[in-house]
């Protein structure tokens, strides 16, 4: 096996036999040549040398790469293009956000654009499962949407959850899009370009489509998994990573998926990488799977509150997470997240809303069954005297509030966690 500099490497460069990462990761197959992307990733996640039992190319180096033709757009290669569901849907909401309706009327808008969103994760992962395919044009410009409309109507598209059972029977579509939700929440925190976030969101829509590959009964079981299933679900990040590869998407993405898995203290999986030489999507994905994960109801754990599991990524047991990005979490949704039923010191209930930029722990909320003069639903801003929020409503409380307030003909809150 011969050694390779990553310096010496030149964009277009191929070899006479596969060129591979740690011994075992194909980087590119033999005679294919390697893209200055690929070269660019590399140098960033700090690798310094690649292997191979062959040699370069003779004559990759004696010529000058072909260079790609440009894409022409024709009636046989359109431009890609959104759903006719998920267009209607947006221009819904737009009007709805336009108007300035009210808040029930927008937030069922809102609703209704998820819910089409949710039906194009499914349709990706069902088409992948049947033919073996994935537009990323196609994913990148829809993705692309989603990020404008999570940036327009984030408060909104943050108060919505899935009913347990559509978790229960889609659960990897719904995991999917609560964690894109998010981790699109997190980069907007962050400062991202759109380039940036639709990287970011197509590489979290799709860090399952590994599971694809595996015994379903293992991701859609509802009993505890053995020691050897957990082994065997363990290789999905390398799974999706080759799917990535060989569907020709973007380095970025492909390490994202293939990284989701890793923490900082190297206690993750496939690589045990640390720190730095994990990528940033796959910092980002690696906290919000596992926010959602503590959240999503299953048989074989206690379902737990979106609170619950924001204090535990806080306390960040053994430093597995990334403390920027935990900190843009809690800053994108709240110690009490966004759509979370709370007790208030005043007596009141309410709803939280939106985040506090100055203090995450003292989030807006919106009472229950109160309006304005106007009409409007009541706001408030928590603080840490006068109105301090006391604990989350549980979801038995929430159904007495909720039938107590539809009795009097205050029905106006909007279901939650």
């Amino acid at each position: 096996m011969n050694t390779f500099e990553l310096s010496v490497i030149k964009d277009g460069i191929s070899f006479n036999k596969d060129v591979l990462l740690d011994m075992l990761f194909i980087i590119e197959p033999a005679g294919v040549p390697i893209p200055k992307t690929v070269i660019a990733a590399l140098a960033e996640w700090e690798f310094s040398e690649v292997v191979s039992e062959g040699n370069v190319n003779v004559d990759a180096l004696m010529s000058e790469r072909v260079k790609a033709e440009p894409v022409v757009l024709t009636q046989d290669n359109p431009a890609p293009a959104l759903s006719s569901g998920i267009k209607r849907t947006l221009e819904d909401a737009e009007r709805m956000r336009t108007l300035e309706n009210s808040d029930q009327a927008r937030l069922a808008a809102v609703q209704n654009v998820y819910d089409e969103y949710m039906d194009y994760i499914d349709h990706i992962y069902t088409h992948y499962a049947t033919h073996k395919q994935i537009d990323y044009k196609n994913l990148e410009e829809t993705v692309r949407s989603l990020c404008v409309f999570i940036r327009e109507n984030r408060t909104y598209v943050l108060r919505i959850t899935p009913s347990d059972d559509t978790i229960k029977k889609n659960f990897i579509v719904t995991h999917s899009m609560r964690s894109t939700v998010l981790a699109i929440a997190i980069g907007l925190q962050l400062h991202m370009s759109l380039s940036k976030l639709v990287e970011l969101g197509a590489s979290c829509m799709l860090h399952e489509i590994g599971m694809l590959r595996l015994p379903p009964q293992l991701y859609l079981s509802n009993k505890q998994l053995s020691p050897a299933e957990r082994d065997e679900i363990s290789k999905h990040p390398l799974i999706g990573f080759e799917i990535a590869k060989t569907l020709q998407f973007p380095v970025a993405v492909q390490f994202a998926i293939f990284e989701h898995h890793e923490r900082e203290n190297g206690t993750g999986y496939p690589r045990g990488l640390t720190g730095d030489k994990i990528s940033l999507y796959a910092k980002i994905i690696a906290v919000v799977c596992s926010f959602e994960s503590i959240i999503a109801p299953r048989q074989y754990k206690t379902e737990r509150s979106t609170f619950a599991a924001m204090v535990e990524m806080l306390k960040n047991e053994n430093r597995q997470y990334d403390e920027t990005v935990i900190k843009a979490l809690l800053y994108s949704i709240s110690l009490f997240p966004i759509g979370t039923y709370v007790y208030l010191s005043n007596g009141e209930t309410a709803q939280v809303i939106d985040v506090n930029p100055d203090n995450p722990k003292n989030p807006i909320v919106q009472l229950l069954g109160e309006k304005d003069t106007d009409g409007s639903p009541k706001t408030l801003q928590t603080d840490d005297n006068d109105i301090k929020i006391m604990r989350p409503i549980d979801k038995q409380e929430l159904e007495d509030i909720l039938k107590t307030l539809t009795q009097s003909g205050n029905g106006t809150a909007q279901t939650g966690e």
